[in-house]
């Protein structure tokens, strides 16, 4: 059964940092990719970032490049998602998601699973 496990979320002031894991388990694979999006109250989900996890190839939303960065630790099978220079409106509720064959993209249709999500809150 496949489950992905997000954490890291919590308060922070404009400016702070964060970091997100999303743990996977229940699967074997060797091509697939691991996307953040994020939903924020009144809004519709979008993508964040992703990662293929066979090659590192890597995607970030134009909203986020440079401020975000994503990472992979294959052995614990776990995917980081380092948030800098985080913003009020970065506040939302982040979820990870895997997709299986069809690599890091940042269309949320096209990942088969999906966390149950991790609050972050931006704010002074």
């Amino acid at each position: 059964q496949v489950q992905l496990v997000e954490s890291g979320g919590g308060l922070v002031q404009p400016g702070g940092s964060l970091r997100l894991s999303c743990e996977a388990s229940g699967f074997s694979l060797n091509y697939y990719a691991i996307g953040w999006f994020r939903q924020a109250p009144g809004k519709e989900r979008e993508g964040v970032s992703c990662i293929n996890i066979s090659d590192g190839g890597t995607g970030y939303a134009d909203s986020v490049k440079g401020r975000f960065t994503i990472s992979r630790d294959n052995a614990k099978n776990t995917v980081y998602l380092q948030m800098n220079s985080l913003k009020p409106e970065d506040t939302a509720v982040y979820y990870c998601a895997l997709s299986i064959g069809l690599g890091c993209t940042m269309d949320g249709a096209t990942y088969e699973y999906s966390g149950q999500g991790t609050q972050v809150t931006v704010s002074s």
